[in-house]
């Protein structure tokens, strides 16, 4: 089946020989109907969540994922195009972007009539881990990265994030939607391919709860969207400013936790993915590009990093929450890293070593 998204993106979908979900995402009419020829079992069966009463926080228990692949040779990589002599997760020869159901996931589909259940303290019971969990490929080319992709390769990345926000946000059982990616063995990248992953919550996570609180209050106390306010902020102080378009910002926080941390958020708010417009959809790829190759340039090396996407809940916050995305890199010098201390690990309480404002020159500096 194909369809024809914004941008000029073609999505066709298939399955793969275990019944799985694979997406192609094109920018011109290709044909993709290559087949799965792989004997396959049925994915592993699904996990369950536990309540950690001392924090009421739920935590998904996947015993089935400790088998999973671990930093294949690029010969063995599952996320390359499959070949005569090599079958992959991708059936076709060639592919622009693809997004398929994750071969062990944290999160799943659960049987009819599965609701989170109440707090109970500790006579809380175990649900099943209901979510789901899709890995996303920027690229065929397995030396590539997202800071390398043509801007129109990285629009077609945006339409199949904003696609999958769309579409899994229906699920009755989804509550939150998170697309985002890891880069670099140091922050625990399993395969060097360049890709990233969404995770479909059946809950709240601890962090956007947090971020849904002060977002609640800021519009309670003022009656303005608390993203609006810090952006403004931002243009007024010029100081951590990173880059700019008509419809994108990109800058360094006030009180950033990593020596190289940077936001990028749309200067019109919206609280979904899937609601950005066309003229901001276009103008999201130059400054991506430009705000990822600053941070590859700042020591001339691949920085490893953790982007991101924040959004609305589901089904609250859609009045007070904005979309944006968090791009931050554990490196702080060129053969240092940043481990998070007692502090920052045990109690969340985070040291900044290097003044946001320090970090922001840095990544200005960078010549393209």
């Amino acid at each position: 089946m194909k369809q024809q998204l914004p941008g000029g993106v073609i999505r066709q979908n298939r399955k793969l020989a275990d019944g799985r979900d694979i997406f192609y995402y094109d920018n011109s009419d290709i044909s993709r109907d290559a087949v799965d020829t792989r004997n396959e079992v049925a994915q592993p069966g699904i996990g369950h969540l536990r309540l950690d009463v001392l924090v009421n926080e739920w935590v998904a228990v996947a015993s089935h994922r400790q088998h999973r692949i671990f930093l294949p040779p690029k010969q063995l990589c599952p996320l390359c195009a499959s070949t005569k002599d090599k079958q992959t997760e991708i059936p076709d020869s060639d592919y622009e972007v693809v997004v398929f159901t994750n071969r062990a996931p944290a999160l799943t589909n659960p049987g009819e009539n599965w609701s989170l259940p109440q707090l109970a303290g500790l006579d809380t019971p175990n649900p099943d881990a209901a979510g789901a969990c899709e890995v996303v490929c920027y690229t065929s080319d397995h030396e590539s990265s997202f800071a390398k992709l043509s801007v129109k390769q990285i629009r077609a990345v945006l339409e199949a994030w904003k696609d999958r926000d769309k579409t899994l946000s229906t699920l009755s059982y989804i509550e939150h939607v998170f697309p985002f990616e890891n880069r670099g063995e140091e922050v625990g990248v399993t395969i060097s391919h360049p890709h990233g992953q969404i995770y479909a919550y059946s809950f709240i996570p601890p962090r956007v709860e947090k971020m849904l609180s002060a977002a609640q209050e800021h519009l309670k106390k003022t009656g303005r969207v608390l993203l609006d306010d810090v952006i403004k902020r931002e243009i007024k102080d010029e100081r951590r400013i990173i880059a700019k378009n008509s419809e994108w910002i990109a800058y360094v926080p006030y009180a950033a936790r990593y020596p190289f941390e940077i936001h990028v958020a749309p200067l019109r708010g919206v609280a979904h993915m899937n609601q950005l417009d066309e003229t901001q959809s276009e103008s999201f790829a130059p400054i991506a590009k430009e705000v990822l190759s600053r941070l590859d340039g700042v020591f001339g090396i691949e920085m490893a990093y953790i982007a991101s996407w924040y959004q609305s809940p589901v089904s609250i916050g859609q009045d007070c929450m904005r979309l944006h995305w968090q791009i931050v890199s554990v490196r702080r010098q060129p053969g240092k890293l940043k481990y998070l201390s007692g502090s920052e690990s045990g109690m969340g309480a985070f040291i900044m070593d290097l003044d946001p404002e320090q970090s922001a020159d840095q990544l200005r500096a960078v010549k393209l």
